[in-house]
């Protein structure tokens, strides 16, 4: 494995996310339910398990859900160490309006917005990363 950027400025000037074709959503389920084979993430809670899931894959297990999402992905690799990345695309896309959940995975950070901001996520994130090289 590689150990990513911690370079918050090289991060900044490079950063460009990419859109997952399908919706996403949140769900709550048992720890057994067969959902979970393609479930994107999982979160063990004190109130239970949740996993966020595709939507065809919620309706297809006939489950209940919340947050109907698009999933972009951080090209960048940061280091799960690095410095204010997280702050300055949060308040970017804060200062826009847009809602947004973080997962950071060891390569990359994904941001679940509301599927009806995800054009203007993607733009805003843009303009962080053009502003950022001016």
């Amino acid at each position: 494995m590689t150990t990513g950027s911690t370079d918050l400025a090289q991060m900044l000037a490079t950063l460009e996310a990419t859109a997952r074709p399908d919706t996403y959503v949140y769900t709550v389920v048992e720890p057994d339910h067969p959902v979970l084979v393609v479930a994107q993430v999982t979160v063990q809670e004190e109130r239970g398990l949740t996993a966020v899931i595709r939507k065809q894959d919620a309706q297809t297990h006939n489950l209940d859900y919340e947050f109907e999402c698009a999933w972009l992905t951080l090209t960048v690799h940061s280091s799960l160490e690095a410095v204010g990345l997280t702050a300055a695309f949060s308040a970017a896309l804060g200062n826009a309006g847009i809602s947004c959940n973080v997962i950071a995975g060891f390569y990359h950070d994904h941001l679940l917005v509301p599927v009806a901001d995800k054009d203007r996520a993607l733009a805003v994130l843009a303009e962080l990363r053009i502003s950022s090289t001016v």
